[in-house]
Order: structure tokens, then C-alpha cells, then sequence
């Protein structure tokens, strides 16, 4: 063989196992969920966040479980927010007006657990596995 020859059969080689693994990764999606803006309003501060399920499954029915933080660092209050549902391959954008609640002082927010995860084929917990979190918001948004 050819110097030239073992070059291509290697570089051959590589793009297959790079192929499977972003096949594996592909494969491997979970939901993304990024806070989007933050608005102050009459009942407290509007929450936007832009939800995308990466799954194969459509989910019927979801809901996560929010820490809010306040600007001191220290947990300001839990809220349980309903995304209702969220097909697959698709992203929506869901709002929530958390009253009571000045937006300027919310520093961070993390998703603490999603108790509601539904969709024919969704295996408990699934909600949760590989979820992507980011904000382009004042708060930052970890998962």
C-alpha cells in the first residue's frame, strides 16, 4: 500500500466514527429551554421563555419546578410552571406572570425537577435528561 492509500483509508475511518457519534448525539436530544426576557407587569415580573423538544416523542403534557433567586443569592420563591404540551421537533414560546415578584431583583432561575413529563413512549424522568438550558435575559437559567 501506498502512503497515499493509508491517508485516505484513515481519513476514510475517522468520518465513519465522527458519522456514529453524531448520530449517537442526535439521538441522545432531550428538551432546550431558555429564558428569553424578563418584563415587568401590574401582577409582578413576566417570565418568556422559549421551550424546544429535541425528543422523538411528542410530550402531551410538562411542567418544571423553578427555584427563583433573588439578587442576594438566596432562593426567593419555588414555582411549579405548566408548559402544557410540546411536540417533537418544535419549539414554542410560553409566558408566565409570577405576581409578587419585582423583575430587576431576579438574579438566577434553575429547574429543579420537571414532575410532570407525559407523551405516549416517555419514559419518567426523561423531561429532565440532557436538558439544555440558556438565557438571553438579565437572569441567567440553569438545568
Amino acid at each position: 500500500m501506498t502512503v497515499r492509500t493509508l491517508l485516505l483509508s484513515a481519513l476514510l475511518s475517522v468520518a465513519a466514527v465522527s458519522g456514529a457519534g453524531a448520530e449517537e448525539a442526535s439521538a441522545a436530544k432531550g428538551l432546550d429551554v431558555e429564558l428569553n426576557a424578563l418584563a415587568s407587569s401590574q401582577k409582578g415580573c413576566l417570565f418568556t421563555f422559549v421551550a424546544g423538544n429535541g425528543l422523538a416523542q411528542d410530550l402531551s403534557k410538562v411542567s418544571f419546578e423553578f427555584v427563583i433567586f433573588n439578587d442576594k443569592g438566596t432562593v426567593e420563591r419555588l414555582a411549579l410552571l405548566d408548559f402544557r404540551d410540546l411536540p417533537a421537533g418544535k419549539s414554542k414560546v410560553r409566558q408566565f406572570d409570577v405576581p409578587g415578584i419585582k423583575c430587576e431583583g431576579v438574579k438566577n432561575l434553575l429547574i429543579n425537577d420537571a414532575p410532570v413529563c407525559e407523551g405516549a413512549g416517555v419514559e419518567k424522568g426523561r423531561c429532565m435528561d440532557g436538558i439544555v438550558t440558556g438565557s438571553k435575559a438579565a437572569a441567567g437559567l440553569e438545568g
